[in-house]
């Protein structure tokens, strides 16, 4: 296999945008415009640190279960993957790994990241996997190659990280007393805070929020104190955006469970049956959500996956490591009435939903617009193609639902979801879609070719309706 060089029609300064209209709105509108990352699982503490990062191999692949997920599939041995191979080796796996994935949005991804951070222009394989690994471990140690440095780099103006509320956010105190250039904020993530299926993991989670709350919970009322002190101290870092991780949301009758007398069965070690499990998750969940809309927050729902599929390698491995998948879970009468009853009351927050099934699409796209009251624009969001979606078929796939069924133009935008600060290329990817869809209805005489107006819609969705949203 050759080293091959990127060539003129791959990866040029035009790529994904098949027509003259779409250059012009990605280069000159979308292009240079910061990114607001306002979702992501990026690990504070390098931030508050500056690490630097010994070598590619543990900024490019470590915690990335896209990549492992190929990996298994070409039939690598786990040792190359999260063993304990040596870095370089694992490395020259991935490279081995990566002539394989054409059409898979790794194959763009990779040879992106490659060009945009290191200025590399060949395509990763087996005989450029060594030049390859030197250079980028070479410029790795490298004052201008750390992570602060590296989100100056991408033009990130605003960072969300996901911080669950027993933690302590000492590192974004450190970084909001430094005045570091970019902002980094926390998001408020309860999972754990509803986590009853478990009742003796979820004891030893108790003992840990209780503490930082200075709270002794011994009831489910004290539960509630606990996680509003938690928001209170949140909102004193400067969070403004809450998250949460679920299969479907819930909805049930006030009274189809006592609430206080299911924590105490779990307080007892008792298990919940699967509807009392439920019953907690939703009543705990509204809870949360009055609090946001107290403290005007804006709340995120990320829902159906289908995770930790395969025990077997959840026992050797932990969750997290690439054996989740798409659900196909019953999404649209839970979720209406559970929004519906936040907004009887006038306590429905801004919230964005983010939707794993394209299958139900079509049921976020006109599930938003129920809930829209001309209180703000676009208050509740049809968030942007995510996990699985978050390629050019499924990001299409979700724009094309919002502009059939909503406002495209009052959508909030991309985000990278990731843990790894080499993915701010996702932004361009995103970016060059959305013009590349613009500009051939342009073309195919679908929309008006009014580029001043089509530019300012463009560069809206890309960073100006996040940074009015969030009020960043």
């Amino acid at each position: 296999m050759s080293e091959a060089l990127l060539n003129t029609s791959f990866l040029t300064e035009d790529f994904l945008l098949q027509n003259e209209f779409a250059k012009i709105l990605y280069h000159d509108y979308a292009k240079n415009l910061p990114i607001i990352d306002y979702h992501c699982h990026l690990p504070q503490r390098d931030i508050a640190r500056n690490r630097q990062f010994e070598n590619v191999s543990q900024i490019w692949l470590a915690g990335d279960h896209y990549k492992w997920r190929a990996m298994r599939t070409l039939g690598i041995n786990e040792k190359y993957i999260t063993g304990n191979a040596s870095d370089k080796d694992k490395f020259e796996k991935w490279a081995y790994t990566v002539p394989y994935t054409v059409r898979n949005p790794l194959y763009h991804w990779t040879h992106l990241e490659l060009q945009r951070y290191f200025g590399i222009n060949q395509l990763l394989n087996p005989d450029s996997a060594s030049a390859i690994y030197n250079v980028c471990t070479e410029k790795l140690n490298t004052p201008e190659y750390s992570t602060r440095a590296l989100l100056k780099k991408m033009n990130v103006q605003v960072v969300c990280t996901t911080d669950d509320p027993a933690d302590s956010l000492e590192d974004h105190l450190q970084l909001k007393q430094e005045n570091f250039e970019t902002k980094i904020l926390p998001t408020f993530r309860p999972d754990k805070a509803y986590a009853v299926e478990n009742p003796a993991a979820y004891l030893t989670y108790l003992g840990q929020l209780s503490s930082v709350a200075n709270v002794e919970i011994n009831r489910y009322a004290d539960l509630l104190k606990a996680l509003e002190k938690r928001i209170e101290f949140f909102v004193s870092v400067g969070c403004k955006l809450a998250d949460h991780g679920l299969e479907q949301l819930y909805h049930f009758t006030a009274n189809a469970f006592d609430i206080e007398a299911l924590f105490k069965k779990v307080k007892k070690l008792e298990a919940l049956s699967a509807d009392e499990i439920r019953f907690f998750k939703y009543k705990t969940l509204l809870e949360l959500c009055r609090l946001y809309h107290k403290q005007g927050w804006t709340q995120q729902f990320h829902l159906g996956a289908l995770r930790n599929t395969n025990e077997r390698m959840l026992r050797e491995l932990g969750p997290d490591t690439g054996f989740d998948s798409i659900g196909d879970f019953s999404q649209g009468v839970a979720l209406s009435r559970f929004l519906n009853e936040l907004d009887s009351t006038n306590q429905l927050a801004k919230t964005i939903l983010y939707n794993l099934n394209p299958a139900d699409n079509e049921v976020m796209g006109t599930m938003i617009g129920n809930f829209n009251d001309g209180s703000s624009k676009g208050k509740i969001q049809f968030g942007s193609a995510w996990w699985f979606l978050d390629q050019k078929d499924g990001m299409e796939k979700q724009i094309n639902a919002l502009s059939n069924l909503g406002l495209l133009s009052c959508f909030i935008g991309m985000l990278t979801d990731s843990r790894s600060f080499l993915s701010y290329p996702r932004h361009e990817y995103f970016r060059r879609i959305l013009c590349n869809l613009i500009g051939r209805d342009v073309e195919n005489g679908e929309l008006p070719k009014d580029e001043k107006w089509l530019g300012k819609i463009v560069s809206d969705i890309c960073h100006y309706n996040a940074k009015e949203y969030f009020k960043f």
